[in-house]
C-alpha cells in the first residue's frame, strides 16, 4: 500500500490519475468518477463483462494509497457472509469457562460474549471502520448476481454509511468510503439502490484506446501485432456471438500471442488460441474456416 493521496481537484486530474496506473478510460467515465469522489457518492457501473468495471476500483485504490475492500456478489449472499456474524465457536468456550468458574451473573456474561473481540467483521463492515491511509475503497462487485433481499439491506449502509448490530448499536464509518458498485446486467438493479448512486454504463473501448491498453498491459508486443489484435477483437464485436471478447480477453489473447512469439495473425495461430479470445464452444465454432479467414483479412489489411 502506498502513502495516501489526495484526491483529484478536476476532471484532468481523475484522468491523469488513471492514466498513470495504466487505466485509459474515456472522458465520460473520468468525470464521473470524478465527481463521485467528490460528492461522496458511491458510483454504480454496468457493462458487458470483461470491459474494466471492477479494475477501476482496483486503480483508485492504488493510485489514491486506499486500501481495497472488496464484496464479491453471488447467490444466497448473506448479513453473515457480507457484514458481520458472531464467533459462536469462541463464545461457547467462553460460556463453558465461565461456568466452571462458577459465575452466574447472565447479565454480565451477555456482556461478555457480545463483545467487539467475538465480532467477524466481513467486507461491508470492515469498510466502515477508521483507517489511517483514509476512508478504504469499497467495491461491491457484480451486485446484479445476488438477491434482491441483499440488494434492499444494502440501502442502510449506502444512504448513512452505517450498520446497525443489535447487541452492540450502530456502526457508523467517520468518513464515507468510496464505493464502486458494478452489475454485468444479468437482472436490473432497484431503482432505489441506484438512487443513491451516481450511473455510468462501461462500453467496449474504441480502436485507439484499447491499442493504448494493449501496450501498456502487454509491453513485450510488437506494434504491428497489436495493431492486428485489437482489428480482429474490435472486429469480433461486430459480429453476433453469445459473449463478445472484453478488454480483459483482449489483454490475455495478446499476451497469450506474444508467448508464443507470433509476429502476425495467421489461421493457424489464431485458430490454436481462440480460447483465449472466445469462452464458448458455440462461438468458437463459428470462428472457424472462411469465417476466420476474413476475419483475419481484414484485420492485417487494416
Amino acid at each position: 500500500m502506498t502513502a495516501p493521496s489526495a484526491l483529484p481537484t478536476s476532471v484532468d486530474g481523475m484522468l491523469d490519475l488513471l492514466t498513470k496506473r495504466g487505466y485509459f478510460a474515456e472522458r465520460s467515465l473520468a468525470t464521473v468518477a470524478y465527481l463521485s469522489l467528490r460528492m461522496g457518492r458511491p458510483l454504480f457501473l454496468e457493462g458487458e463483462a470483461g470491459v474494466g468495471k471492477t479494475e477501476i476500483a482496483k486503480v483508485l485504490s492504488a493510485a489514491l494509497g486506499r486500501k481495497l475492500i472488496r464484496l464479491q456478489c453471488y447467490e444466497g449472499l448473506d448479513v453473515s457472509s457480507a457484514v458481520y456474524e458472531w464467533n459462536s465457536a469462541s463464545q461457547m468456550i467462553a460460556i463453558r469457562l465461565a461456568e466452571a468458574a462458577g459465575e452466574s451473573d447472565r447479565d454480565q456474561l451477555a456482556s461478555d460474549i457480545f463483545a467487539d473481540r467475538y465480532l467477524i467483521k466481513r467486507p461491508l463492515l470492515q469498510a466502515l471502520e477508521p483507517d489511517v491511509s483514509g476512508a478504504p475503497v469499497l467495491l461491491i462487485d457484480e451486485l446484479d448476481r445476488a438477491d434482491e433481499a441483499f440488494e434492499a439491506y444494502l440501502l442502510e449502509i449506502l444512504s448513512d454509511f452505517q450498520v446497525t448490530i443489535p447487541e452492540l448499536g450502530t456502526v457508523k464509518a467517520p468518513a464515507p468510503p468510496i464505493v464502486i458498485i458494478t452489475s454485468n446486467r444479468t437482472r436490473e438493479i432497484h431503482d432505489a439502490l441506484k438512487r443513491r448512486c451516481l450511473y455510468h454504463w462501461v462500453d467496449y473501448p474504441a480502436a485507439d484506446r484499447e491499442l493504448a491498453i494493449v501496450k501498456s498491459r502487454v509491453p513485450g508486443i510488437s506494434a504491428k501485432l497489436s495493431q492486428q489484435v485489437v482489428s480482429f477483437v474490435q472486429k469480433l464485436r461486430d459480429q453476433d456471438f453469445y459473449k463478445s471478447p472484453g478488454v480483459a480477453e483482449t489483454i490475455d489473447w495478446a499476451t497469450a500471442l506474444t508467448e508464443l512469439d507470433a509476429r502476425s495473425l495467421t489461421p493457424q495461430v489464431v485458430g490454436d488460441t481462440l480460447g483465449a479470445l472466445l469462452k464458448y464452444q458455440d462461438d468458437i465454432q463459428r470462428m472457424q474456416g472462411d469465417a476466420l479467414a476474413k476475419t483475419i483479412k481484414e484485420a492485417t489489411s487494416d
